[in-house]
Parts: structure tokens; C-alpha cells; sequence
């Protein structure tokens, strides 16, 4: 009797694996980095992702006042250095809630397109002092500190690189601690 107990529970078992296996997703096999409590698919594009992420509810909400959703969704490639909710709530009282009025839609597209390079670039590829050229059409500059990547501005500010190598469909994302400001 126990070896048809034992017998049967691991035909039950092998049943089950089988099951999982042939019923999971596709996107499960895909290699994600976990951003904001979510699971990012490289096989996604950046918009499709960063609604996903809890910590970047704010900029995704720009993004949208901005009208830039559809060329974030485009082919690309991208790479964006994307601040958390918490590097907007460094920024001075207000300061969001008035960039995404509909009279403030240049300045805020013009912010916005300040942290996303043309071009696909890795963690790898960033170099210390390497010049990065925006979409907003002024420059990042890359500062190496060890293992930590930092992006400075062009008003001086510095932003640490919290997370790298996010992959998406049409570019990468940088996860960053503050907001990136162009000089005008």
C-alpha cells in the first residue's frame, strides 16, 4: 500500500511540474530586473514597463503631461535616466505639480527629454567624463566613483545610478536618485 502511495504522489507531482512548466508564460523565461516591485520584460518597451513600477508613478505621470508616451514607445533606441518618485520629491515644494500644468508643457517636456540619451548605452559603455548628448539637445556628463555611476548636469547636480541595465524592447533604463537639470 505505501508504495502505491508513494507512487502515486509522485505521479501527482510529475503531473504538477509538467503543468507549470507548459503553462508558463513565455515572459517567464525572459531575464528581468525587479524596478519599483515590478518585474521589468526586456521584450516590453520603456512606457509599457515603467507604469509597472511603483517608484515611478510621478515621472510616467510627466511623461503623459508631456505627450511623450508615444515617442517613449517608438523603436528607439533610448536610453533614460529615469528618477524615482523620490528624486521629485527633492525638488522644491510645488515644483511638479506646476510643471505639469498645461501651461508648463514645454518646460517639462524640456526637463524630461533632458534625461533620455539617442542610443542604446549599458552601464558598461559609460565612461568617467564621457559626454552624453540629450534628446533636450544639451549634455550629461558620466562621473565614475568606484562602482558607482554618477550623471552630472549641466547646472553641476549629481545623480547616482541606483539601478543600471534595465533592458527594454527599444532602449535601456538607468534607474536614478535625482532629477537632472539643463542649464536653461
Amino acid at each position: 500500500m505505501s508504495n502505491r502511495i508513494a507512487y502515486l504522489t509522485a505521479a501527482a507531482f510529475s503531473v504538477l511540474a509538467l503543468t507549470a512548466t507548459v503553462s508558463a508564460p513565455a515572459s517567464a523565461e525572459e531575464k528581468t530586473v525587479m524596478v519599483g516591485g515590478a518585474a521589468m520584460f526586456p521584450s516590453k518597451n520603456i512606457v509599457q514597463n515603467a507604469v509597472n513600477s511603483k517608484d515611478h508613478t510621478t515621472l510616467v505621470a510627466a511623461v503623459k503631461a508631456a505627450g511623450l508616451v508615444e515617442t517613449l514607445e517608438s523603436k528607439g533606441p533610448f536610453t533614460v535616466f529615469a528618477p524615482t518618485n523620490a528624486a521629485f520629491g527633492k525638488l522644491p515644494a510645488g515644483t511638479v505639480d506646476t510643471l505639469v500644468k498645461p501651461e508648463n508643457k514645454a518646460t517639462l517636456t524640456k526637463i524630461l527629454t533632458y534625461h533620455v540619451v539617442p542610443g542604446k548605452l549599458a552601464a558598461a559603455d559609460l565612461k568617467d567624463g564621457m559626454k552624453l548628448k540629450t534628446a533636450e539637445g544639451e549634455q550629461l556628463t558620466v562621473k565614475l566613483d568606484g562602482s558607482k555611476v554618477w550623471i552630472v548636469d549641466a547646472k553641476g547636480g549629481t545623480s547616482m545610478v541606483t539601478i543600471s541595465n534595465v533592458n527594454q524592447s527599444n532602449g535601456v533604463i538607468h534607474v536614478i536618485d535625482t532629477v537632472l537639470m539643463p542649464a536653461s
